[in-house]
């Protein structure tokens, strides 16, 4: 199924405690079966975690400070899918 969403930065390979230029919203892509966590600003305080089949993609809102951590992944901020 196709999605439309607003570009708004780089692709980023495996993120780790990123924070996507304090996007709102982030779409990730799996490259693989992974788990991923959302956490603090500080990087260390875990906010809850996601699970991804290779090929699945979902679009998580973050607070702008939250950082993403996804191995097996590709990520990168977009606008909000709302609209």
């Amino acid at each position: 199924m196709a999605q439309t969403f607003i570009v708004k930065g780089d692709v980023v390979t495996n993120p780790s405690d990123n924070d996507f230029g304090r996007a709102v919203f982030v779409r990730i892509t799996a490259t693989g079966d992974t788990t991923g966590a959302l956490e603090e600003s500080d990087g260390s305080t875990g906010i809850g975690q996601f699970y991804l089949e290779d090929g699945d993609t979902v679009i998580i809102e973050k607070h702008p400070a939250e950082k993403i951590t996804c191995a097996t992944s590709k990520a990168s901020a977009v606008g909000s899918p709302r609209g």
